[in-house]
């Protein structure tokens, strides 16, 4: 009966020591998965930008070099893509994945880049959709319905990028700081 029950024990002991590097693997398969999403969403993202235009006989061209705010959607989105294909290739380096503050940083800086760059896009589409006229800028898109329909896909996929390097920064934040022990509590403390 005891050795029944050493056996069981020695049993819990060792799958609950596999347990956390099951956990690890599969934090990095999704982690390796987001940033490997990153990449055809950012150059599908850049694609659609930048080959947007349209003629209209009665108003002129109307082309991705006519909105400064397309240039910064561009330029964050070659940025996130060309980071996610290094951090992608890197992560799989052992000696750089020791390294959690490498990932974390960069992670952190880009969803804030993309948050000001899916914001200033969906205020774009907002002003083409809907005009202000208290500065009468009058809506663009039933004089230009291709343009704003391109443009609406590549805000669709620049928020998935977005949504992936909120992901992202979420688990490199989890690595970076999961090395740490939690802080004490100073009543416990007081009282041991």
């Amino acid at each position: 009966m005891r050795d029944t029950n050493n056996t069981r024990e020695g049993e819990r002991s060792g799958s609950s020591k596999h347990q956390p590097q099951e956990a690890h693997m599969s934090l990095k398969l999704i982690d390796s998965c987001l940033r490997l999403s990153v990449i055809p969403l950012s150059v599908a993202t850049i694609w659609l930008t930048v080959t947007i235009h349209q003629s209209n006989p009665d108003y002129g061209n109307l082309d991705y070099n006519s909105i400064m705010g397309l240039k910064y959607m561009v330029g964050v989105s070659v940025i996130c893509g060309i980071y996610a294909l290094l951090s992608t290739i890197s992560s799989w380096v052992t000696s750089l994945v020791s390294k959690a503050w490498l990932f974390f940083v960069p992670d952190q800086v880009l969803a804030y880049l993309m948050t000001t760059s899916v914001a200033g896009a969906t205020e774009i589409v907002y002003l083409l959709n809907k005009g202000e006229k208290t500065v009468t800028w009058s809506e663009v898109c039933s004089s230009y319905p291709h343009f704003c329909s391109k443009f609406t896909i590549a805000l669709g996929l620049h928020v998935f990028v977005l949504f992936s390097f909120l992901f992202l920064s979420v688990i490199s934040a989890y690595r970076a700081f999961s090395v740490f022990d939690p802080p004490c509590d100073s009543q416990t403390n007081g009282h041991a």
